[in-house]
């Protein structure tokens, strides 16, 4: 009888094994979104699915497409990206308070800059804001970037009596603002994110001449900058935005050519402390770049990229319709490239005049959170 009674739990345990391995693959195939409540059904799916995560199919980095009209009312609207689960998904909520022109950093800060207010958002779903008090100098186009604690604003100036090379930081901790050393001389006719690309992690932020490549770094705890350093590692360089990527690597992606015919679009990680070697890592495959050109006449003059984990977001500034994806793999040696529509700018029921793009990391407690607000939703948008 004994023997008996341990052959059945055995048989027992191999079935909940069993059940468990389908259960896992069955969630991979499973929206992001859809997840986040399924994990509460019981201890074993909660068990399942974060299984299937680690060993199935994994969370990357999502895309988000921010779209925003100029006038009133400044209706605004979000769609995601999950390219874990290849979907889009609508984000709705309740307005922001405080409205001006939406910007990003290409990163995920988002941020708006009025002559009263500076309001931004960092989580990785933008579901929180902050609204402070303006600095000492009104700007129109600064620099802004996060690192650590620090919100930085550089450049922008707006007043002629107003240093255009002014940099002030708010500490978000203590909610104060303070007025740091000018950014570099050399920088005075392009101190502007107009002219410059931004990209920070939480020790240092990084400025690059957009044309030119010349580049600068800032350490908000020390005040100083150090530079220049050339990010020009191919002559026939026309433009080029830098990005970090997961590891803590400076990324540099450069449009190569002509200016009325772009030849390519390449990555480079840039290496060593004083950033004096660049190694290519990556070229956009020539389907992906005529995606990116599009059907309009238009050439790619310049990209917008977004980055988080080891994906690179990038866009046509002057055809967004098709997005550009480049998975950094194999330990930052290799390029994987694809492309998506993007289909905010696609649905005709959306009429927005300025599109802004933000990337993060999104896991299952953001969703969590996110999904036990009131008045915030997700529906999935079908295509």
């Amino acid at each position: 009888m004994a023997k008996e009674m341990k052959k059945t739990e055995k048989q027992q345990e191999d079935t909940n094994e069993i059940y468990g391995d389908m259960l896992e693959a069955v969630f991979s195939h499973v929206p992001l979104i859809d997840l986040a409540p399924a994990s509460h059904v019981s201890k074993a799916w909660n068990r399942a699915v974060f299984s299937s995560l680690r060993h199935f199919n994994k969370v990357k980095p999502w895309l988000m497409v921010h779209a925003q009209r100029k006038r009133p009312p400044h209706v605004k609207t979000t769609l995601a990206y999950d390219p874990r689960s290849r979907v889009w998904i609508e984000i709705k909520q309740p307005p922001v308070s405080h409205v001006s022109e939406l910007r990003s950093s290409n990163s995920r800060l988002l941020y708006m800059l009025s002559s009263t207010k500076l309001s931004f958002s960092s989580d990785p779903l933008h579901l929180t804001w902050h609204h402070v008090d303006v600095p000492l100098s009104w700007r129109t186009d600064p620099i802004v970037a996060a690192a650590g604690d620090c919100i930085v604003l550089a450049g922008g100036a707006f007043d002629f009596e107003d240093d255009p090379l002014a940099v002030e930081i708010y500490n978000v901790r203590n909610r104060t603002w303070k007025r740091c050393e000018n950014m570099p001389a050399i920088l005075k006719d392009s101190a502007a994110s107009t002219w410059l690309s931004v990209a920070a992690n939480r020790g240092k932020i990084y400025v690059s001449e957009k044309y030119s490549g010349v580049t600068y770094s800032f350490d908000p705890e020390t005040n100083i900058w150090s530079g220049p350093y050339d990010l020009r590692p191919d002559p026939d360089m026309l433009f080029s935005t830098i990005a970090f990527s997961d590891d803590n690597r400076l990324i540099l992606i450069g449009l190569t050519g002509l200016p009325e015919s772009v030849r390519g679009v390449k990555v480079w990680e840039v290496k060593g402390e004083s950033m004096e070697e660049l190694v290519e890592i990556g070229e956009m495959p020539k389907a992906v770049l005529e995606k990116l050109k599009g059907s309009s006449c238009c050439e790619v003059s310049s990209v917008t990229v977004t980055s988080a984990g080891d994906t690179l977001y990038i866009h046509n500034n002057s055809n967004p319709e098709e997005i550009a994806v480049c998975e950094i793999v194999e330990g930052g040696e290799v390029c994987e490239w694809s492309s998506l529509k993007n289909v905010l700018v696609n649905d005709e029921s959306q009429v927005m005049d300025r599109l802004v793009f933000t990337s993060s990391r999104v896991s299952m407690a953001d969703l969590q959170r996110a999904l036990s607000r009131e008045n915030t939703t997700f529906a999935v948008k079908q295509i």
